[in-house]
């Protein structure tokens, strides 16, 4: 596989921000969104590994979860085997994806973290099936799946609000709303998810509070 870095911190996103969790960050993506903030596991060459040199390093941290991202963790086809692997060690395994691609083969005791890519990011290639894959994941396992619509601006938060709506979103996953940083003041998204009652959750990521001169590795 090829491996743009591994890294122990703090859990930065999705309903198990604040814990502690070991980092695959998997070479190569598919998209070129507008705010990537990972440019360089695109841009760089990644690092040659194997499952077990992988599983090796996870095992540092033990008691962590894990989670597998990106770039656009899908396009790895070793990356099932990863996953499998992880849960057989009793692994709390979390893997973060695009979109983009079929999340239909990834194993039901992962929780899928799904980008959902909104008009604004410059990527907008949602696999549309996904959708209802999502609502399988939750008829088999509470917390399967979470979503997450990365918002530049209000006409993004209208959107993304229309589409959680029209597909139910919120009554198969946790749905987070996260405000890209200079683009949409986090207020005005808190406002607008007051005013309309959305049933979503407005998350802040924790790396840029806690480390906000750092850019990778944390």
């Amino acid at each position: 596989m090829e491996i743009a870095e591994i890294f122990y911190s703090i859990q930065g996103e999705s309903t198990f921000a604040g814990f502690p969790c070991v980092f695959i960050r998997l070479s190569g993506c598919n998209l070129h969104c507008s705010y990537c903030d990972t440019q360089y596991a695109v841009l760089e060459p990644g690092k040659a590994m194997t499952v077990d040199d992988i599983l090796a390093q996870a095992d540092l941290y033990p008691n962590a979860l894990v989670e597998i991202t990106g770039g656009e963790p899908l396009l790895q086809q070793n990356v099932y085997a990863l996953m499998d692997r992880l849960v057989t060690n009793n692994r709390k395994v979390l893997i973060e994806t695009n979109g983009s691609l079929d999340i239909s083969a990834i194993p039901i005791d992962v929780t899928v973290i799904m980008d959902i890519k909104c008009p604004d990011s410059g990527s907008n290639a949602m696999h549309h099936e996904n959708i209802e894959t999502i609502h399988r994941r939750a008829a088999l396992r509470k917390g399967a799946t979470e979503i997450k619509f990365v918002l530049s601006s209000l006409a993004d938060y209208i959107w993304a609000k229309e589409l959680t709506i029209q597909y139910d979103l919120s009554g198969s996953a946790p749905v987070l709303f996260s405000p890209v940083k200079n683009r949409l003041p986090v207020e005005d998204l808190a406002s607008a998810i007051l005013n309309d009652e959305l049933p979503v959750r407005l998350q802040l990521q924790l790396h840029p509070i806690i480390w906000p001169n750092i850019q990778r590795g944390v």
